[in-house]
């Protein structure tokens, strides 16, 4: 299949390698962009590419908390512009509000809520639409509930840019927080490496058996460096095992361990998380208007 100019770019900048070496793996994957970024790890040349990370559409995050329950929202806007005006943020506060308040079961139940006498939630929204002149949607959220002996942490970076929801067994709400600062910061995946999902596993052992640099080794010596290279793979995307954002000689489960706490869930929400983002070139659309 024909591999186009756009394709080539997102793989160069989600694995840092050359133009050429992206479109020669992207070619061998038949456009494949996963495949070709597993291709990339298996020779060496893009081990740190992680997929689907990259960050796309406006808007900001928000935690908003009530008694027991905790909600952490993601709302959308088109620009960043947007995203920063005292309207926007006023609807955020609004939308978080009304989650965690009512704890529907979805966006579609979140948008029928009646938050004012015959306005709902998604009058509001359009509300904010005509005002900022630019479309604004509730792309999701997550109700969080806890116990009286649980404590929940929140932190929010840039503004709302990535916020984070923590919930810990004992310990303290500053101790909490902490550890929402670290999954903001970090972005770990899992609270330990007993919830890595299996295939998970599998996948990664897989790209690393297939490694250039393994080639030629004895099985069990290859056996023994791929335990290893996945031990280490666990520990970097497993809360607990990670190295403590506020003090890097202990790990996150000591930390929380001398506050007298567990970590329970975490939940991180990145603005524009997997979703694309129409890029505008300014100078071309300029042009255009005046040809």
């Amino acid at each position: 299949m024909a591999i186009t100019a756009a394709q080539v770019k997102e793989l160069r900048d989600k694995t840092s390698v050359g133009m050429m070496d992206a479109k020669k793996a992207l070619v061998e994957a038949d456009g494949d962009l996963d495949k070709a970024i597993d291709l990339l790890r298996e020779k060496g040349m893009a081990k740190a590419a992680k997929k689907g990370d990259r960050v796309a559409a406006e808007g900001m995050t928000a935690v908003a908390v009530k008694d027991n329950r905790a909600a952490i929202i993601e709302l959308n806007s088109e620009t960043d512009f947007v995203a920063g005006n005292a309207e926007f943020n006023e609807l955020l506060r609004a939308v978080a509000n009304t989650i965690v308040e009512f704890a529907p079961a979805d966006v579609e139940a979140a948008l029928a809520l009646e938050v004012e006498a015959g306005q709902t939630l998604n009058d509001k929204i359009v509300g904010t639409t005509q005002i900022t002149g630019e479309k604004i949607t509730l792309r999701r959220f997550t109700v969080v509930e806890k116990a009286d002996s649980e404590n929940f942490g929140s932190y929010s970076h840039l503004a709302g840019s990535i916020s984070a929801l923590v919930v810990v067994d004992g310990a303290s709400e500053a101790a909490a927080k902490d550890i929402a600062m670290h999954v903001a910061a970090i972005a770990p995946q899992y609270v330990s490496d007993d919830q890595v999902p299996a295939e998970v596993v599998a996948k990664e052992k897989e790209v690393q058996l297939a490694s250039e640099d393994l080639a030629g080794k004895p099985d069990n010596i290859k056996e023994k460096m791929v335990d290893g290279r996945i031990k280490k793979f666990l520990a970097e995307i497993s809360l607990l095992d990670q190295p403590f954002v506020k003090n890097g000689d202990q790990t996150v489960a000591q930390f929380i361990a001398s506050q007298n706490g567990s970590v329970k869930s975490f939940v991180r929400y990145q603005v524009g998380d997997g979703l694309e983002k129409n890029v505008t070139d300014l100078a071309e659309e300029v042009a255009k208007q005046l040809g």
